[in-house]
């Protein structure tokens, strides 16, 4: 049995929840991209005890103190897209008789919701958990007034400075790391724990023990910042990590790259991942030069091809073996990566 992982924002489903949900607040989408720069910073300098994606975690006082919850995650989720090819995808690999999991830095409300259109069962999926209702019992009004002076000054001052990290830094480590861990709805802050980075690593081991399969036999697929260490966990342990529609920080860590409006081509790949990675990377290599001249073996794959041969609305794909690339490709291969996947997420592309 092959086993997979997917993550979800990007590969499965092309919104941001996380940053629709902050929609719903006045002026949320700028609080939000003030917040995803400031999660990227602490990230690449890799500050202790944060991961990639604790976007989710900061948003939170502000997703309290404007008095969201549970159902509006819901109807947010419930208004998503699904990423063209990925329903038929994993219907496919469970025809392949595939152990098909999700491990997503989402919120539980909105993972649980695209697993259920792309058919995958809420015990395979790995997310992070929001009890917002229930924190909303803890709290009063009182503990929200640091939320609101942050607000101010992020607007004002943080936003309009977006290029300034010092700036950014200084004014919410002073919040997040100072002012908020004295109070209650500090207390409610750290009990959120966000399935990114090092977690995604954890949850991607849960999958190996529970299936029985060693990092040799899996296959983990991504697309950002959040992924690079289950990306590269996979990979340094010859199982195959592919990066779909990536960002520069999670190309560089995976063993195959695919650009795609739709996700089926990658059926060719994991097709061959069933023989073994020589026969992927023998695959990959063909493709790379001439995906139409490559022998096509997937029905679905040949028809998706030939019916959008010519459709200036569809990304054609692209794959790249990735191991031992130059500098100089890998950053051709980026920036391709980089416009397919502002195709496919729109607006979400640009956060990470």
């Amino acid at each position: 049995m092959s086993v997979i992982c997917f993550d979800l924002e990007g590969p499965l489903s092309p919104q941001d929840n996380a940053y629709e949900v902050m929609g719903l607040v006045e002026n949320g989408h700028k609080i939000f991209e003030v917040l995803s720069r400031y999660d990227d910073i602490l990230a690449l300098e890799r500050r202790k005890n944060y991961e990639p994606g604790d976007t989710l975690s900061l948003i939170i006082p502000f997703l309290l103190y404007h008095k969201i919850n549970e159902g509006d995650v819901k109807k947010v989720s419930e208004t998503a897209g699904i990423v063209p090819g990925a329903r038929e995808t994993i219907a496919k690999l469970r025809e392949w008789g595939w152990n098909v999991n999700i491990i997503s830095t989402s919120y539980q409300q909105h993972a649980y919701s695209i697993g259920k259109h792309v058919g995958v069962e809420t015990e395979n999926i790995y997310c992070t958990k929001l009890p917002l209702n229930e924190f909303y019992s803890e709290l009063k009004d009182a503990d929200f007034s640091l939320v609101e002076e942050l607000e101010s000054d992020i607007l004002e001052k943080l936003y309009p400075n977006m290029s300034d990290d010092n700036l950014l830094k200084s004014r919410l480590d002073r919040f997040y790391y100072d002012e908020l861990l004295k109070t209650k709805l500090g207390q409610v802050f750290k009990r959120v724990s966000v399935v990114g980075g090092e977690r995604k690593v954890n949850a991607l081991k849960k999958v190996a023990e529970k299936t029985k399969t060693k990092l040799e036999g899996m296959v983990a697929v991504g697309d950002s910042i959040t992924d690079f260490k289950m990306l590269g966990l996979v990979r340094d342990n010859n199982g195959l990590a592919i990066v779909f529609n990536g960002n520069e920080y999670a190309v560089p860590y995976a063993n195959v790259g695919l650009t795609c409006s739709d996700m089926r081509p990658i059926l060719i790949v994991l097709k061959e991942f069933e023989k073994g990675m020589k026969e992927v990377g023998d695959v990959v290599k063909k493709l790379e030069k001439n995906v139409n001249a490559a022998d096509i073996a997937i029905h679905e794959v040949k028809k998706l091809l030939m019916i959008n041969k010519n459709n200036q609305n569809f990304v054609q794909p692209q794959f790249n073996w990735l191991l031992g690339v130059s500098e100089e490709k890998q950053e051709k291969i980026i920036e391709a990566h980089k416009k397919a996947r502002k195709f496919v997420r729109g607006a979400a592309a640009k956060l990470g």
